[in-house]
């Protein structure tokens, strides 16, 4: 079995939305907890009151948006080195031999590198790793 240094590795939760920072006040409010923005200006977290963090993010507008019903996944996340898109290759390698599937090839992005999979059972989920330096910020 592939070595997937789960001490590095954290599970949260990622929701589309129109407006990221009203959405995640709602949620906030709803659960009585704390909400903050995170990577960007269309990015907020909601830090969840049984622990974990739900992430509430608005898609590029240059990507399709997510099928009604399907905008919430798990996201699994590491801080990686300088050159997240080198870590997340030899991740997903590691998340196929598995049984994942690739959803689209990975991109790097301003906030880090990111692959949309899915399950040996067809469910999304997002893999999300962050440059090292995204820790000082």
């Amino acid at each position: 079995m592939p070595n997937m240094s789960a001490g590095t590795t954290s599970l949260s939760w990622v929701l589309a939305a129109k407006n990221p920072q009203a959405l995640a006040e709602f949620y906030a409010q709803a659960l009585g907890c704390t909400c903050r923005s995170g990577l960007s200006d269309q990015h907020w977290m909601v830090s969840l009151p049984t622990g974990g963090t739900l992430q509430i993010y608005r898609p590029s507008r240059l990507r399709p948006w997510p099928i009604r019903g399907a905008a919430l996944a798990p996201c699994f996340q590491r801080v990686g080195s300088d050159h997240p898109e080198t870590e997340l290759g030899h991740w997903i390698e590691q998340l196929e031999a598995l049984g994942a599937k690739r959803r689209e090839a990975a991109r790097l992005e301003s906030f880090g590198a990111e692959c949309w999979m899915e399950d040996p059972e067809e469910q999304p989920f997002l893999t999300l790793v962050l440059p090292q330096r995204s820790l000082g910020s």
